[in-house]
């Protein structure tokens, strides 16, 4: 089952990134499954890529599961280390020290 994308769906998406703490991190599965779509990540995505249209939200805090960065926002690593979010040597931010713990 697919989820259809509303305004609905789209706030609920923003509300949870909007909760996020400064100086930790959510991953797109950890989202989804805070919205109850535990297999929709890319579903979060795709909200995070047009949330600049319904306001102001910390979307540089999602990162992928392995705490890649998105490849199209530019600013997300300079937004992150100006909240003294922690990075491995291999440009990942580092999960285990900087995840939101929400569960």
């Amino acid at each position: 089952m697919s989820a259809k994308l509303t305004d609905e769906l789209i706030y609920e998406i923003l509300s949870v990134v909007e909760e996020i703490p400064e100086g930790k991190v959510a991953t797109y599965g950890q989202i989804a499954k805070l919205t109850g779509r535990d297999k929709n990540a890319r579903l979060v995505g795709k909200v995070l890529s047009m949330a600049e249209y319904y306001g102001t939200y910390p979307c540089h805090r999602v990162v992928n599961h392995a705490g890649r960065l998105a490849p199209h926002f530019q600013e997300q690593r300079a937004l992150l280390l100006k909240e003294h979010v922690e990075f491995k040597d291999s440009g990942c931010v580092d999960i285990k020290k900087c995840q939101w713990d929400c569960f």
